[in-house]
């Protein structure tokens, strides 16, 4: 099992910039992919970002692409979220997720059912 610790939320206001940051431990060597996946009050988890550990895929929703970048830092076993020019509609519950799975890659990355280890999530509200 892979625990996943999320930080870096916060309030903003619209416009701003927010940078979460995902820690993998545990069986880290099991893991192929990382994702970001966010949740707003009433609706369902969505997918925001995701990457392999190798670098070799990554892929964005349309919802954030231009103005988000995930990054990883494999010597930390750490996953980053770097959000830009952020919206009222971005705020929603953001979580952390590790997929086991070798091979996943394209559209599979943004598929929760291929992620096997969640984090607790962590908050981001932005204000208009």
């Amino acid at each position: 099992q892979v625990q996943l610790d999320e930080s870096g939320g916060g309030s903003v206001q619209a416009g701003g910039s927010l940078r979460l940051s995902c820690a993998a431990s545990g069986r880290t060597f099991s893991t192929y992919a990382m994702a970001w996946f966010r949740q707003a009050p009433g609706k369902e988890r969505e997918f925001v970002a995701a990457t392999t550990w190798a670098g070799d895929n990554i892929l964005y929703a349309d919802s954030v692409k231009g103005r988000s970048t995930i990054s990883r830092d494999n010597a930390k076993n750490t996953v980053y979220l770097q959000m830009n020019s952020l919206k009222p509609e971005d705020t929603a519950v953001y979580y952390c997720a590790a997929c086991s799975i070798p091979g996943t890659t394209g559209w599979r990355l943004s598929m929760r059912l291929w992620y096997d280890d969640w984090g607790q999530g962590t908050q981001v509200t932005v204000s208009s």
